[in-house]
């Protein structure tokens, strides 16, 4: 098996008896990899890696996912370092990969990626099989969000969901969303809901509320996570914009890894109108 990650490197599977100490500077990564069963090879995470909760708790902190403690990490003298290229900085992973011998890039961008992701991490640690098990788990779910949802078939709640636009809010103080190249976006595509596209390049763009805007838009979705959006967030948007608001669960949304499983389903519940 080729193990390739996503800025092209090549790695290879540890060897029988051979160290494997792990530093994971992305949350969902960190619990993909506690359920590949590789806990306690973990010797570092984020202060955002929170899943799964009892499991995470033992393990040391080394920062946020952007401002890492660089000598802390040293000093726990990591064989493996886990990264993403949209949730980590470049220099910082830099400096790291001038003392880690196996800097792993990670950068899901549609949810279609999460097999290759469990498949790529299980190869490089040796647990081939348990992520074996989570590509029959994704792609069981995504079969049942298929079913629910049928591709194949024009039917009338396909056509309704198809003209569904939404705008997948992540952050206010400046108002900001997803680009439609952003894994969050291709998850809403998986059930029909268009994303916002906005004038600007950028992955996560910065908006104003304005008339333009709104009128190409059905609905707002204020996410958990990153920004702690609330129901009290959800009224006083509608009462600003009079369109409707949700709350949505951010972890259901953006988490790649095995989160996405669980993900899907909620995708499903959100079709149906349940959240």
């Amino acid at each position: 098996m080729h193990l390739t990650d996503a800025i092209g490197r090549a790695h290879v599977r540890i060897g029988v008896g051979e160290p494997c100490r792990i530093v994971c500077l992305v949350p969902s990564i960190t619990e993909l990899l506690c359920d590949l069963g590789l806990s306690s090879h973990i010797v570092g995470r984020t202060g955002f890696c929170i899943h799964p909760q009892q499991v995470v708790a033992s393990i040391p902190k080394i920062g946020g996912t952007k401002d890492v403690n660089i000598e802390k990490i040293r000093q726990l003298a990591p064989t493996h370092l886990v990264v993403n290229r949209d949730e980590n900085e470049k220099p910082t992973v830099d400096t790291l990969s001038s003392f880690i011998p196996n800097v792993i890039v990670t950068h899901p961008l549609s949810p279609l990626d999460n097999p290759p992701l469990f498949r790529l991490l299980g190869g490089v640690f040796g647990c081939e099989h348990e992520a074996e098990m989570l590509c029959t788990q994704f792609d069981a779910a995504l079969q049942r969000l298929q079913q629910q949802l049928p591709l194949n078939q024009v039917s009338q709640q396909r056509r309704k969901m198809q003209q569904h636009r939404v705008l997948y809010c992540i952050w206010q103080d400046p108002w900001m969303t997803v680009s439609r190249d952003t894994y969050i976006a291709r998850m809403l595509d998986l059930i029909g809901w268009q994303h916002w596209v906005s004038d600007s390049l950028a992955r996560y763009p910065v908006f104003q509320w304005n008339e333009a805007l709104l009128a190409n838009i059905d609905e707002v979705l204020l996410s958990s996570e990153p920004y702690r959006f609330t129901d009290e967030h959800v009224d006083a948007l509608e009462r600003q914009i009079g369109k409707p608001v949700r709350l949505i669960d951010g972890e259901m949304l953006s988490w790649y890894g095995s989160r996405a499983i669980q993900g899907l389903a909620y995708l499903g519940q959100l079709a149906e109108g349940k959240d």
